[in-house]
């Protein structure tokens, strides 16, 4: 929506000079009349000047693209679910997606291009938001050819010494397979009349310039990449595709292998590119050259690079050095890593709320502009001194801050500990003290509040206790397990993330995957703590521990809240106001089962909860035990059955592990109970705002529309 600018006094700027004068004598009565005329000019302004913009798809405002297109004969796909109504946030995002701009607005050019490759690739583009790579079918297919009119770049029977081809086996790279197929008629095989559109819904996240972990239990010479200390595989930071060229490896978000590194060093490593490494200091860091890189594998650390080299494996995500004497110079790395969706600490673009006046704190290692600080304590120091009533602490870099923490907030008093847009700090606790622990510990007074937005924290938890009004974790990381070992299993599996004590007044997790969330309070003295979940994952690190818990195995005194949200480990709590849209993967345990409600959630067979309107899996059951009302079923085969059922609907995930790219990640063959769940038809889960089923279907849809009549298109989901 345009933003016009006026005078509040430009209308009485036009009255004349002597009327002027004589309502200065009268104390500008006129003036005054003429200030409320003028707002009421500007929204008519306003309102004229985005009617204007809304004859453009370019400029247009959301609500307007649907009446656009149909201008133009575009039909929405209803496959993909019906438009929502109203102005809220959520229908506001699926209609997004359900009528693409970008498609919309290049439908008639599209449509004189229909039938082309580069016209299938630009739709697959343009209508799901994901990258995607069109391949024709015909080429890879093996067929005995004319020996008179040979096609050398038609598919042959592969050759088991081209190790690239091989690689090309694996799911991710099948995309760039040149491997021969023979003819499959069935639906979704491989002849002829195909078209396969590869998709990758995994994205490319960027860590810039921090330090790497020192894994001294290999050697003082051997690093990972992740300042988590676990494994992560390198992926590729994908370039803008020029003209309507058909993606490549460098132009998708794909892991990068070995031999793809030890093939183009120069595509992947250096400035601006996929990764980096340098040695130095945090204020003096000098660049690894790329003649020095070399790749290897470093599976069981035994490869040691000669005197001149730094041997990276870019899909373990570790790096070697020479054997020589004891490294004086830390080591500093960039890279990208995958994940699903902007969730808990990471490089990504984020609004930063902050009450009126507050007063900014900002730290950073490497140095800043005059006021910043190198440590945080050292800004809590001076924040102390200060005593602003709102205050911040901003990390404005990514790097790794190791020292204790412990915050007071007097009465009434705000303070937000933050890493600054577009950046992952992170902030790591040791044992620091023999007789106390050694979590973040937040105490505060009556009326205060404390957020933590935008951080990673490992090697222990948050403590919240004292009389906070309020606790709020966004787009954080709380490491489940406090801390993991190298292959990604946590170190402390039944250590809490968070621990609430004493009477603090609410939690809220917003867009942040913690472990357990551990509640004690006197239940005769004090209200349930509220805590409300959204868009989040709280990680037992399994199934079989416990997510949300009291003292001693205890029901937690709170009355819980959660939408949108996964939780791996079961739910013992006093009540539950609202479920929603949610994966609970363990056992649920409600006190007062009269309080709230479930509605579109998975919840375990078992389960102890208020009472429940479409979940699974009920409505199977349901379904089931209606069969045998009608006579359908005999009473053995109905057990049968809600037992197969059941497991038919339990979700499926790629990973439950924290730091693998598909955590928390549903896999294709996951019930469509669970994939379209959701009450708008999107997946349960943490994931439901990506809309996956909505952008498939009308991937899906597209793709038919565009191609020529006889091509049946298949969606092939890479990551």
């Amino acid at each position: 929506m345009p933003c016009l600018t006026h005078d509040p006094d430009r209308l009485y700027e036009l009255v004349p000079v002597v009327y002027r004068l004589r309502d200065a004598d009268q104390g500008y009565p006129l003036k005054a009349l003429l200030r409320v005329i003028a707002e009421q000019v500007d929204v008519v302004e306003q309102d004229i000047a985005t009617l204007y913009e809304n004859w453009f798809i370019e400029t247009c405002a959301d609500w307007v693209v649907p009446y656009i297109g149909n201008l133009i004969s575009y039909q929405a796909v209803h496959d993909a679910g019906e438009p929502a109504a109203g102005g809220a946030l959520a229908a506001t995002v699926r209609n997004r997606i359900l009528f693409p701009r970008r498609e919309v607005a290049n439908t008639v050019r599209l449509r004189q291009r229909k039938g082309t490759l580069a016209a299938l690739q630009e739709v697959a583009t343009a209508t799901s938001g994901w990258p995607v790579r069109v391949v024709e079918i015909a080429p890879q297919l093996g067929v005995t050819q004319n020996v008179s009119y040979p096609y050398p770049t038609r598919g042959r029977s592969i050759d088991l010494r081209e190790a690239n081809a091989l690689d090309a086996l694996v799911p991710a790279f099948t995309a760039f397979n040149t491997a021969a197929h023979t003819i499959d008629v069935r639906t979704g095989g491989w002849t002829a009349a195909d078209v396969r559109a590869y998709v990758w819904r995994l994205r490319s996240y960027s860590i810039t310039t921090t330090p790497a972990y020192c894994y001294e239990e290999a050697s003082p010479n051997s690093f990972l990449f992740n300042p988590l200390g676990i494994d992560t595989p390198l992926f590729v930071r994908p370039l803008p595709v020029s003209g309507g060229a058909t993606p490549d490896l460098l132009n998708l978000p794909t892991p990068i292998t070995r031999r793809d590194l030890e093939q183009d060093v120069d595509a992947y490593y250096g400035e601006g590119k996929s990764f980096q490494l340098w040695q130095g200091s945090a204020s003096k860091l000098v660049p690894v050259p790329a003649d020095q890189i070399i790749a290897a594998d470093l599976t069981d650390w035994t490869y040691r690079p000669a005197p001149g080299q730094v041997a990276v494996d870019p899909e373990l995500g570790r790096i070697a050095f020479p054997p020589i004497a004891s490294r004086k110079l830390g080591v500093w790395v960039s890279y990208h890593y995958a994940f699903s969706a902007d969730m808990g600490g990471g490089e990504y673009i984020r609004l930063l709320p902050q009450p009126a006046k507050t007063v900014v704190y900002r730290v950073a290692q490497g140095g800043g502009p005059p006021g910043t600080f190198s440590r945080i304590t050292d800004a809590l120091t001076r924040w102390q001194t200060d005593k602003p009533p709102a205050a911040a602490i901003e990390l404005t870099d990514s790097a790794v801050y190791v020292e204790p923490i412990r915050i007071s907030l007097a009465a009434d008093q705000q303070l937000i500990v933050r890493g600054a847009s577009g950046t992952r700090p992170v902030i790591r606790l040791l044992d620091w003290q023999n007789a106390l622990p050694d979590s973040l510990s937040v105490h505060g007074e009556a009326g205060s509040w404390f957020t933590l937005d935008g951080i990673v924290v490992i090697g222990r938890g948050l403590q919240l206790d004292g009389d906070l009004a309020g606790g709020v974790v966004r787009h954080s990381t709380l490491v489940p397990g406090w801390s993991m070992q190298g292959n990604c299993e946590p170190k402390r599996p039944t250590e809490p993330s968070i621990e609430v004590n004493g009477s603090v007044g609410c939690l809220t997790i917003d867009h942040t995957i913690t472990g357990t969330i551990e509640v004690t309070r006197d239940q005769a003295r004090t209200d349930p703590l509220g805590i409300r979940i959204y868009d989040s994952i709280v990680d037992a690190t399994s199934t079989e521990r416990t997510a949300l818990i009291g003292p001693g195995s205890l029901c937690a005194h709170a009355v819980l809240t959660v939408v949108r949200s996964t939780v791996i480990g079961s739910i013992e709590v006093r009540a539950i106001a609202l479920g929603e849209n949610s994966i609970l993967l363990g056992s649920v345990r409600v006190c007062r089962r009269q309080h709230g409600c479930l509605r579109f959630c998975y919840v375990p067979p078992g389960s102890r909860t208020s009472r429940r309107y479409a979940c699974q899996p009920d409505l199977v059951e349901r379904a089931v035990v209606d069969a045998f009302t009608r006579g359908n079923i005999t009473a053995a085969v109905r057990d049968i059955v809600i037992e197969r059922e059941r497991l038919r609907v339990e979700p499926e995930f790629n990973s439950l592990r924290y730091g693998d790219p598909t955590y928390a990640q549903l896999t294709d063959s996951c019930a469509p109970e669970i994939t379209r769940g959701a009450e708008d038809q999107a997946e349960m889960g943490a994931f439901h705002d990506l809309y996956q089923p909505q952008r498939a279907a009308n991937l899906r849809a597209r793709l038919a529309e565009f191609s020529p009549a006889g091509i049946e298109t298949v969606v092939v989901f890479a990551t």
